[in-house]
């Protein structure tokens, strides 16, 4: 059962078209690619996913219900989480503290209730420090929990990131260029972390990515894109062998 379905996407800026009559659908429990040569508007669809852009036409479907007009916040709630190709950490923050932002959209207590110290309140604070610490321990990273975000390794960085996403108890988690700076042990290390957060969490990934082994070994469905539009789907060994894709990303030879 497809959880993500756009259906002829399409964003303008302008007289410019970014992404053109794009087709996608990512099955509950899935993994999933989208890719595509430098500026082929990969982080403009999860833009559209999400709420940051609104599409100019198309739809786009989360478990049958159209995303339009919805804003980024009202997104979360429903269920699509995302990270950055850039981090966006609180960097002064602790490392327990991030993942605890993170489980803002599901928390009842609203600020009077935090002002006075009710008991709900105090109640809520631990169990979501406990949640948190969950996470924390699933992602190998409840070692570094005092620690500010910024002074923790890099690859510990993109990790919090994503746990900071598993705290809103997303359905479907995009993951934009997760692997981004990893050197090849760690890019190792984050596949086996992607499978075991699908099997332990149930739920679907999409992720945006430049390193094609990690895509390859990865990935149960790719799509690919160019200058905007869709030109390839299918299996891995599919999309290795399609000659719109290798035309994509190695050009067309000029001998016949």
């Amino acid at each position: 059962m497809a959880i993500l379905e756009l259906k002829s996407v399409t964003k303008k800026f302008g007289g410019l078209t970014a992404v053109d009559s794009v087709d996608l659908t990512v099955e509950e429990n899935q993994i999933c690619a989208l890719i595509g040569p430098n500026g082929a508007g990969k982080t403009t669809v999860f833009n559209m996913i999400t709420g940051a852009y609104q599409v100019s036409s198309g739809e786009v479907l989360f478990n049958g219900e159209n995303l339009k007009g919805k804003k980024p916040h009202e997104i979360v709630e429903k269920g699509i989480a995302r990270t950055f190709q850039n981090i966006r950490l609180f960097k002064s923050a602790t490392v327990l503290e991030n993942v605890m932002t993170g489980f803002h959209c599901k928390t009842k207590t609203g600020m009077f209730n935090v002002l006075y110290n009710y008991p709900r309140c105090r109640r809520e604070e631990q169990e979501t420090r406990e949640k948190s610490l969950e996470i924390l321990r699933f992602l190998g990273l409840e070692g570094v929990r005092d620690l500010e975000a910024r002074t923790i390794p890099y690859g510990h960085q993109r990790l919090l990131e994503i746990g900071r996403a598993l705290a809103t108890s997303p359905k479907l988690l995009l993951l934009d260029e997760p692997a981004a700076g990893m050197n090849s042990q760690e890019k190792h290390e984050l596949v086996q972390t992607i499978r075991k957060i699908r099997d332990t969490y149930h739920l679907a990934v999409l992720l945006v990515e430049h390193d094609m082994e990690l895509v390859m070994g990865i990935s149960e469905n790719i799509t690919v894109i160019n200058f905007g539009r869709r030109i390839a789907n299918g299996t891995a060994e599919e999309i290795q062998h399609n000659n719109d894709v290798i035309e994509a990303y190695l050009g067309r030879s000029d001998e016949e």
